[in-house]
């Protein structure tokens, strides 16, 4: 490739053609990397070895390394990391957390060293558990080095050698064989039988069949393409040759992998609410402050110092500190209850997200099915059959009009089972241990095959001794069939000789110029072929996939219509004539049995699903209507090519309705879901291959399956399911509704002590100083980081509400903090707080001898009980408070008062704390109390029920009121 006189043939060719081997070889940097270059796989492969400047006998090792010197090493750049040092301190430096941090040196600065170092230490607990829990960071571009292989067996210099496979360059003659990973893009030049497992790009499990022929069709994916082979993939069958095209970073594989480098990390609707909520926590909180500062200055007329300071008091004591200890809590108890229902969460937020979910994109193949191709149907021209049983265990039975049949019972059907078992490649491997599936090697279509024979009684290995292989045809594209030459024991058609043909119903109803029916073969009429394929289309259109099984009996006659005696001269050409048609065999992918309930669940949940698959588009259309998915005929069935065409405002357009995505692309698939970002909605996305890894991370919550998934996937995703299931998906969205809504419960609860504190405050500003402050800043700190700490807590662990998945997804432009939180919070549990505390408050006064004596003021000792009964009335009603904050509408008795433990468990630490600042001497003073009598305990003990039952008749107000509506609608 350099300028010497002396090149190779082949060195002047790709002198010739240097900037065409550029494109191909570059990586995305280097240009169009997108666009395969069509000349490469329209041409033969001849002229396609000319234009990559090869051979058959490959490079010399001069033109490799002068090659390798241009265009660089065969591998995956790795994107720079952020500093693990960096990731632990973004948790002690984003907002809530600043304002944490700002609220203890506001405490110091108040003199309150002790509430100063609670806030930080809390701060500090509350970052490390979160970097704990999130300390795996994003390894996909590590993940998708491991999945290419270490060596790769070429030709060079008319030699076969084994090289690193990083030391791969275009033009290089790769050897293809069964179980080999594919270490570059490249053109098939030679093939034989030649089938690659292309998942890890398409998502699809069924081998592509690949072939050097040329390919001039347009509309075709860069996976639909048979001619073109890919980096990542791996040969399921046969062997073949094929040319290098393109390495590293060009390859579809490394279009992947930079896809995923460069995807910005979006921030969880969670984040970006708490965030909110916290500038509006300390516009409030700075608010309240002011405010007391004023009167205190103004009103009460004390010094600037002191009024400082006091709101400085005030302003600590509105910062829900607990708010960040209750978010991590309520996540990480998410995350455990998902984990027992087969969802295991890498990101806390993520569960969140999930709760916030509006649209699910997933893909279609061991998601919403089995993976499990399974025969369902077959027909023949005297009967069609049920078959019964899903996957490849032998679990089912062959019935017709209600009657069960074996192949023993029809000649017929036992041909067509005997053909369609005969005429394939796979094996199965029954599973070793309990509860394992069957594993299937080679084309899972001929493994649904065998299961269909073994349904119908029939015994593989016997059969196969029978009837031995002697000659195989091997599927070609081109033919859309394949064919296997057999022995026989007993004649069929009075020949000991028979050929199998296997394929697509159209390429194999046009051969045949016989039939089966009822034993008998009788000439094929046009009727009968209208008869095959109006059962073809049938089926077809129900998303089935067909295969047609007939026959040649190569007897003695055989060799007057043309086929040799030697087995070594057959050929398609001679073979695949006059054959018999016996029947159809259809099957499908089957849904799991769970999805169509999860599916019905997301509808009345408000959650739209996307259907992106890799998969024909008809097929997905079909699982779509089966599940539930679509309903009604307004369905819009888009292709890979048809996307490609389509305009941004089209795409939103078609989002907006019913639509089902076939056969994309991975670029295409992420462009999706950044559409569905930009029309607001909170998208998850669910994959399993390494083509799924993009939208993975562009997505609010990216799901991969952990059976079938690949490393690359579950390093990019979010949440990883263990059990591959939709529906587990569908209880993490439940769980993740009832983390949102229990921050909202935590918010509601400690906003609602803030008003019982600032009441007495107030009442003392406003009063000009005549009513004694009746709660001190010693005792506010009591109830923020004391008492309320552990019930508040506990509320961030209750389970989902049963009618959590009964609403809509919540507005992303929603606030944790809306105007409804805060009236509830103030002027409802706040006003039962705030008059339970001044009516302990007054009530000590009373029993003292108020109104005949002014109240107690500082130095008395019924001041301070005074202040003591505040303190414990604020507690007493806080312990109803939490019972009533557990609930939205459904009353606390229906879900049991004593089932949450750790609320009970808040509930007497509270109770006991109060006591034992009462009652142990060394704190009386701290925390300005005094032990309190028997009646003021009946009395506190009187404050929670009475808080329980004002609430529950609101709740029952409000349920009889949603009824009263359903009704109405329900009338009209």
């Amino acid at each position: 490739m350099g300028t010497q006189n002396t090149a190779s043939p082949q060195k002047a060719a790709a002198d010739g053609l240097d900037p065409h081997l550029r494109q191909v070889a570059s990586g995305p940097a280097g240009g169009e990397s997108g666009d395969l270059p069509d000349n490469i796989r329209r041409t033969t492969a001849d002229a396609a070895l000319a234009l990559l400047g090869t051979g058959p006998g490959g490079l010399t090792d001069k033109e490799a390394a002068e090659r390798q010197r241009r265009y660089g090493k065969n591998l995956i750049e790795s994107a720079r990391k952020r500093s693990p040092v960096l990731a632990f301190l973004s948790n002690f430096t984003h907002l809530m957390a600043i304002l944490l941090w700002v609220a203890g040196a506001i405490a110091f600065v108040a003199g309150l060293p002790e509430l100063g170092c609670a806030v930080w230490l809390v701060n500090i607990i509350n970052g490390v558990f979160s970097f704990w829990q999130e300390h795996r960071a994003s390894q996909a571009t590590e993940a998708l080095k491991k999945m290419l292989p270490a060596y790769a067996n070429v030709i060079r210099g008319g030699r076969e050698q084994k090289v690193l496979a990083e030391d791969l360059v275009p033009g290089d003659i790769m050897l293809l064989a069964e179980g080999d990973r594919i270490s570059a893009d490249a053109r098939v030049i030679a093939s034989s039988d030649l089938q690659v497992n292309q998942s890890t790009l398409n998502g699809e499990s069924n081998p592509s069949r690949k072939t050097s022929d040329a390919v001039p069709e347009d509309g075709l994916t860069p996976a639909e393409i048979p001619n073109l082979v890919f980096a990542g993939t791996s040969v399921s069958e046969g062997n073949g040759r094929a040319a290098v095209l393109r390495i590293g970073m060009a390859t579809e594989f490394g279009k992947i992998a930079n896809l995923t480098q460069n995807m910005e990390e979006v921030r969880s609707p969670l984040q970006r609410d708490l965030d909110r909520l916290t500038k509006q926590v300390t516009v409030f909180a700075m608010c309240m402050g002011l405010a007391f500062f004023s009167l205190s200055l103004f009103v009460v007329h004390e010094p600037f110092a002191q009024s400082f300071i006091f709101a400085l008091g005030m302003v600590v004591a509105f910062i829900p500190e607990g708010l960040l200890p209750t978010v991590t809590l309520s996540l990480a108890m998410a995350v455990q209850r998902m984990s027992r229902r087969n969802a295991l969460v890498k990101k806390l937020d993520s569960v969140e997200a999930l709760g916030s979910t509006s649209v699910i994109c997933t893909d279609k193949t061991g998601t919403l099915t089995q993976n499990e191709m399974t025969v369902n149907h077959l027909w023949t021209a005297s009967r069609e059959y049920g078959v019964t049983g899903v996957g490849y265990a032998p679990e089912g039975r062959i019935e017709s009009e209600g009657a069960a049949y074996r192949a023993v019972d029809d000649p017929d059907l036992e041909l067509l089972l005997e053909g369609g078992l005969l005429c394939g490649n796979a094996r199965l491997r029954a599973p070793e241990e309990e509860g394992r599936r069957y594993e299937v090697y080679g084309d899972p279509t001929e493994a649904c095959l065998i299961v269909s024979a073994q349904k119908g009684g029939i015994d593989p290995a016997e059969l196969e001794r029978r009837m031995p292989r002697v000659k195989e045809l091997p599927f070609e594209s081109r033919r859309k069939r394949m064919t296997t030459v057999h022995a026989l024991e007993e004649p069929v058609d009075g020949a000991m000789r028979v050929a199998f043909t296997k394929g697509a119903p159209n390429e194999v109803v046009r051969l045949a110029d016989r039939v089966r029916v009822g034993g008998r073969v009788v000439p094929m009429t046009d009727g009968m072929r209208e008869r095959i394929m109006a059962a073809n289309d049938a089926y077809a259109a129900d998303g089935l996939r067909v295969l047609a099984v007939a026959y040649r009996a190569l007897g003695a006659d055989a060799a007057g219509e043309g086929v040799p005696a030697s087995l070594s001269a057959y050929t398609p050409d001679v073979i695949e004539r006059h054959l018999t048609f016996v029947g159809l065999e259809a099957m499908m992918d089957p849904p799991r049995p769970e999805v169509a309930a999860a599916v019905a669940e997301c509808r009345r949940a408000g959650i739209r699903i996307v259907m992106i698959t890799g998969d024909y588009g008809l097929t997905a259309a079909s699982i779509a209507r089966r599940i539930g998915i679509v309903e009604g005929d307004d369905l819009s069935v888009i292709s890979g090519f048809e996307l490609s065409k389509m305009g941004d405002e089209e795409l939103r357009a078609k989002l907006s309705g019913q639509v089902v995505f076939a056969r994309m692309a991975p670029e295409q698939k992420l462009r999706v879901v950044s559409a569905l970002q930009e029309m607001g909605e909170i998208v998850a996305v669910t994959g399993d291959g390494v083509n799924d890894a993009p939208a993975l991370k562009k997505a609010d919550i990216g799901v991969a399956m952990g059976v079938a998934g690949t490393d690359v996937a579950k390093e990019a995703a979010d949440m990883i399911l263990t059990d591959d299931n939709f529906a587990s998906i569908v209880a993490a969205i439940e769980e993740g509704r009832a983390v949102y809504s229990n921050i909202r419960k935590f918010l509601l609860y400690i906003l609602n002590s803030n008003a019982p504190e600032a009441v007495p405050n107030a009442v003392y500003l406003l009063s000009g100083g005549a009513v004694p402050l009746p709660l001190t800043t010693m005792q506010i700190l009591t109830i923020d980081l004391g008492t309320d700490m552990l019930p508040a807590l506990g509320l961030g662990t209750e389970p989902p509400e049963a009618t959590v998945m009964d609403q809509p997804p919540r507005d992303p432009n929603e606030r944790l903090l809306n105007r409804r939180v805060l009236v509830k919070a103030f002027l409802w549990y706040g006003l039962m707080g705030s008059a339970a505390a001044m009516v302990g408050y007054f009530l000590v006064n009373l029993l003292n001898g108020w109104p005949a004596v002014p109240l107690a003021g500082e130095g008395d000792p019924v001041y301070v009980q005074a202040t003591t009964m505040t303190l414990a009335g604020i507690v007493f009603a806080q312990i109803g408070q939490v019972m009533n904050c557990r609930t939205e509408r459904t009353s606390v008795f229906k879900i049991g008062l004593l089932s949450n433990r750790q609320i009970v468990v808040g509930i007497v630490f509270e109770v006991a704390l109060i006591v034992f600042l009462t009652v142990f001497p060394p704190l009386q003073g701290v925390f300005h109390t005094v032990p309190l009598g028997w009646q003021d305990y009946v009395f506190l003990c009187c404050i929670p029920p009475v808080v329980i039952a004002i609430e529950e008749a609101r709740k029952a107000w409000l349920r009889r009121r949603a009824a009263r509506r359903r009704d109405g609608g329900s009338a009209r």
